[in-house]
């Protein structure tokens, strides 16, 4: 069952929630994680793209081609719903598909020159929706935050386990 959080019309009239799920962390983290996916969404828009898609971007940014499959794992995406998604983003020229030369059975992903040029923009996208979603916490808040989520996805999401934050933005 999926659940979307509220849409906040009118301030003024939202009722307050209970305390017991206000003094819960777990229950504000998934409140956050919902806000900061829409307000991501909607940054994206302009793009005709969403967060999805500059995920696969990314990967596909640090270089060397990659097959469906690893970006599949890599991210934690289903492999269905992967390449549908590259289907997207070939359709727009963003990334072209070959077959693996040493195993017919896999495809190879590369990013095109499209593809770099929005993978630029939607950082820069992203980088501004992060910014205004964090906007009430200073630098040295925002880098204990991301410390501390940083400690817990490494317990709890294996893809970050041997991941190394970058100390400062």
């Amino acid at each position: 069952m999926t659940v979307t959080p509220p849409r906040i019309d009118n301030p003024l009239r939202v009722t307050r929630l209970p305390q017991e799920l206000v003094d819960s962390p777990t229950f504000l983290l998934k409140r956050l994680g919902y806000a900061a996916k829409e307000q991501a969404m909607g940054a994206y828009e302009e793009t005709g793209l969403h967060p999805y898609h500059h995920a696969i971007l990314i990967v596909l940014g640090e270089g060397s081609p990659e097959t469906q499959g690893s970006i599949a794992d890599t991210l934690g995406y289903d492999r269905g719903q992967l390449v549908g998604l590259l289907d997207e983003l070939e359709e727009r020229g963003l990334v072209e598909r070959r077959r693996d030369p040493h195993d017919r059975r896999r495809h190879l992903v590369r990013l095109t020159p499209d593809g770099k040029r929005t993978l630029s923009r939607m950082r820069m996208i992203a980088r501004r929706s992060e910014e205004e979603f964090l906007d009430p916490l200073s630098e040295k808040e925002r880098s204990t935050l991301h410390a501390l989520l940083f400690r817990l996805a490494k317990k709890h999401e294996p893809r970050c386990a041997n991941a190394v934050p970058r100390t400062s933005k």
